[in-house]
């Protein structure tokens, strides 16, 4: 199945901002993390169709998935 992928920030560095990417059925945010080598601990916010979602969210074809780095500040 298709999915898109979206980075921002510094997940962007040596990667890409936008990629369409076909993975199997079953596949959860946290399989394409961790396809991007991009630790769990360093995401903020990850959104489908505009929604928050958890990790373990499993993706469905034509779904586009946005991952944004953890930002700290004081």
């Amino acid at each position: 199945m298709l999915i898109t992928i979206k980075l921002f920030a510094t997940f962007r560095q040596g990667r890409f901002k936008i990629e369409e990417r076909e993975v199997p059925e079953g596949t959860t945010v946290a399989d394409v993390l961790k396809s991007l080598d991009i630790a769990q601990e360093e995401v903020g916010t990850l959104f489908v169709k505009g929604r928050h979602v958890e990790p373990d969210r499993t993706l469905a074809a034509g779904e586009a998935v946005a991952i944004f780095l953890l930002v700290g500040g004081g």
